[in-house]
């Protein structure tokens, strides 16, 4: 649900902060997540659509959230049900697909990915 999600996430940007932490237009941001490039949704009542700040790293997009993403979009999920999945904790990882993404362990994040997609 919309406040799980809320919880999992620690940090939100609007499309104008996301465009400007990757040194880009907001309409490449809306192509980002058109794309499956970058993952949007609304994370509370009444907020606009907003990308997790996690999702960038350096002024890029984290290397592998873009795989992960398109693999997960392929299999019939969602935004809201991939970044809930990418934002919870999985002691068998260990931690969050997301820190495992930042810290470059994306191998068996995508392998999981797959997995579910299929």
């Amino acid at each position: 649900t919309g406040t799980d999600l809320a919880d999992l996430v620690e940090e939100w940007l609007d499309w104008a902060q996301a465009a400007d932490r990757l040194g880009v237009s907001v309409s490449k941001v809306r192509q980002l997540i058109r794309e499956h490039q970058l993952a949007a949704v609304v994370p509370a009542p009444g907020a606009g659509q907003q990308v997790p700040a996690a999702l960038l790293q350096d002024g890029v997009v984290v290397k592998g959230v873009p795989g992960v993403l398109t693999v997960l979009h392929d299999g019939g999920y969602d935004d809201r049900w991939a970044l809930t999945w990418l934002f919870t904790a999985d002691d068998t990882l260990p931690g969050r697909p997301i820190d495992a993404l930042r810290e470059n362990r994306g191998a068996e994040v995508k392998r999981r990915a797959q997995a579910m997609a299929f």
